[in-house]
């Protein structure tokens, strides 16, 4: 987990369960039921334990879903090969922007376009515009837009990506010799 999937909520300082999070303990808990099954423990003991877990699982789903109904379809849609451009832009149109795992593995999409990456550019969730800033297809002017960013280095990013203007890609190369010169000398 990375530490921004741990997002700030409402005020409180209480921070906010991200899709990827949910998505992550559902994972854990897929894997243990698997552990369970191999075990020798008396009957009665692993099928409470099989039950627990399936409610817990159930759980994490039903909690995926009221982010993002049918999420584990949409998620599938984007992981297979035949999903188009104008699908994962209906996607991203359509999410919420809470769910960071959905939108982020769009960012990380081949056919994806850069219409989308452009929309995805501006999401607050910092993986997702780290994906636009190093995709080969995001489009010139939301790399530039991108390298403004001072709440990351995303200018890091943009630097070596293929469509920035030659002349973006020249000054921000210049800004990283500058710094590794800075950080010799020290």
């Amino acid at each position: 987990m990375r530490r921004s999937d741990l997002v700030q909520g409402d005020g409180r300082n209480t921070p906010q369960r991200t899709t990827q999070i949910v998505f992550g303990e559902r994972q854990h808990l897929l894997r243990v039921l698997d552990s369970l099954e191999g075990t020798q423990l008396p009957p009665a003991r692993r099928n409470h334990e099989r039950r627990v877990l399936e409610e817990l699982i159930h759980a994490r789903t039903k909690e995926l879903n009221e982010v993002n109904a049918s999420w584990d379809e949409k998620v599938g849609m984007v992981l297979s090969a035949e999903a188009s451009a104008e699908q994962l832009e209906k996607l991203v149109k359509q999410a919420p922007k809470s769910d960071f795992y959905l939108l982020r593995l769009i960012s990380e999409h081949p056919k994806v376009s850069s219409k989308t990456l452009s929309r995805l550019a501006r999401h607050p969730y910092g993986a997702i515009r780290e994906n636009v800033a190093r995709h080969p297809n995001a489009d010139p002017a939301t790399l530039a837009w991108l390298s403004r960013d001072r709440s990351q280095p995303l200018w890091y990013l943009v630097a070596f990506n293929p469509n920035t203007p030659s002349t973006l890609r020249r000054k921000l190369q210049e800004r990283l010799r500058k710094l590794g010169e800075t950080a010799a000398t020290k």
